[in-house]
Formats: structure tokens, sequence, C-alpha cells
């Protein structure tokens, strides 16, 4: 009874813990197989245009040198089941750097990711030793959110459209999102969170075309 209680008593693991958790898994298990094992069914990556997770990771086979990345920041619906963390990442033993971006949503208690993507940088970020944390305001919000849900994008859109797009939000409307690729694969995304007052952009990246 007493660890039951406990164990009801203890808080949900948070999209931070999530993001380490993934982290540490590409490590122990392999890249692509810890992205397999924390994707959403109708997760999103990008080739650079957009594709379907499940379909990009049924066969990949994981590289001999996983990628190793770290929360830098997150910024995290009202509700706190939505989450947008963002930060540095490094591969061939940090000769090469850079950042990523994934949104996480929260279903029956367990974490999983529907957007992930990055770039390389030419200067290496710093990995903070405390994320930045922010969570949305949950004061009234302006009638009617300016960010709608995408509609689920079919297999044959996300690998053929010249010019993908999709959207995003959390249940709550506090936490939105959207992205796009154009037709030679340089992408955008921007997230918003709600300050109370009206919607705050607080993530901006822009990846240039592949070479």
């Amino acid at each position: 009874m007493i660890a039951a209680l406990l164990l009801a008593a203890a808080p949900l693991p948070s999209a931070v813990d999530a993001e380490r958790a993934f982290a540490r898994d590409a490590q122990r298990l392999g890249q692509w197989t810890a992205f397999r094992k924390y994707a959403h069914r109708d997760a999103v990556m990008f080739t650079p245009q957009a594709v379907w997770a499940r379909d990009f990771l049924k066969d990949k086979k994981d590289p001999p040198e996983a990628v190793r990345w770290s929360p830098g920041a997150s910024f995290v619906s009202c509700d706190g089941r939505t989450a947008v963390n963002t930060g540095p990442w490094t591969r061939n033993r940090g000769t090469l750097h850079g950042y990523f971006t994934t949104v996480w949503q929260r279903d029956k208690g367990k974490w999983l990711w529907v957007y992930d993507a990055g770039d390389t940088v030419k200067s290496r970020r710093p990995i903070p030793r405390r994320p930045f944390v922010r969570r949305a305001s949950c004061r009234a919000k302006a009638p009617g959110a300016p960010i709608i849900a995408p509609p689920a994008l079919t297999a044959n859109q996300a690998r053929t459209t010249p010019e993908d797009s999709g959207r995003g939000e959390s249940a709550d409307k506090t936490l939105g999102w959207d992205w796009r690729v154009d037709k030679k694969g340089g992408r955008t995304f921007r997230a918003y969170l709600w300050n109370g007052a009206r919607y705050e952009q607080v993530v901006f990246d822009k990846a240039a075309p592949p070479p």
C-alpha cells in the first residue's frame, strides 16, 4: 500500500526527462532503434522532404556511432502534455555539431516524439548544466486560437509534395508549431507559446537546403 502511494505521488517524467532517455538509448541501443522506440505513429522526419518516420525508420540499420545530443531548452504547454525541446548535438567524435528540435506529446503517461529535425552549425553550442524550461500561461486564452491542428499527411504527400507543410497544437491550445519545406529542401520551423495575453514565438529554426 505504501509503495503504491509513493508511486502515485511521484512526479511524472518531463519532456526533458524523455529527451535524455531518448539520447541515452541512442547510445545504448543504437541510433535508429531509439528513434523507433520513441516515435509516435504519425511522427514526421525530413530527408530533406517530409517523410513518415514509421516508413523511413522501418528497416534502417543503426550507424556504428550514434549522434549525441542533450536538451538545452524546453517549452511546455499549460497542461504539461506537449513540449518543444531544442538543444545541441555532436557526431563523429565531436568533429561535427549542430542543433535539434523535437516536438513531444504525452499519451497515457508516455512521451512520444511527433516531429524531429535539426541542422549543422559552424560553432558548437554549449550544453547547459540545467535546461531552460518555460511553461505556457494557464490564464484565460483569447477567443479562437490562431494555430489550428493540421490534417494528417498521406504517405504520398509527405514523400512527393514539392512544398510540404504541417501544423500542430497542444490539446489546450497554449503551445503550437508549424513547419515548411521548400522544393529545394530548405526548412523552417516555428513554435509559439501562450503567455497569458498573446502567442509568443519561442523557437525559430531555418535550415538551408542540402548542398
